[in-house]
């Protein structure tokens, strides 16, 4: 199974903040929308990811000011990210391994959704419970 199913089910819209957004935006942006994370787009690309993480490293760091700062100052970069043919085991694998929960999908140079470690996770459960519903099928028509 791939990112793109994951797209399919999931939908490919995406909100986004451009670099010279401030932090304050992009916590009212995450909290308006209950999402953990954001991608920073300037001029069509992916430039950085602002997350709940960074927010509170940003404000540990410089109190209340943070929230007055341009994104391209807080920001998570640089962007790992997938393609939308990458498979669902190697996306998770990578999030796991890099420790992040949040990659923006890449078709080409086009941004064609986001997705999140709890997109994928859900997918997998999903997937494992439909396997088992089909075992326990055939097991009962045996």
């Amino acid at each position: 199974m791939t990112i793109a199913a994951i797209l399919r089910d999931k939908g490919s819209e995406v909100v986004s903040l451009p670099s010279d957004a401030t932090l304050g935006q992009a916590v009212r942006l995450l909290a308006e929308r209950r999402i953990g994370a954001v991608p920073v787009i300037d001029d069509g690309t992916v430039v950085g990811i602002v997350s709940e993480r960074d927010v509170v490293y940003s404000l540990a760091r410089q109190g209340v000011a943070a929230l007055d700062a341009p994104l391209a100052q807080v920001m998570t970069k640089p962007v790992q990210q997938v393609a939308p043919s990458e498979p669902v085991i190697g996306a998770l694998s990578l999030m796991t391994r890099r420790r992040i929960r949040h990659l923006p999908v890449i078709d080409g140079a086009r941004l064609a959704g986001f997705v999140s470690i709890g997109d994928l996770v859900k997918h997998r459960i999903d997937r494992i419970e439909a396997e088992a519903a089909a075992m326990r099928d055939y097991i009962q028509r045996g």
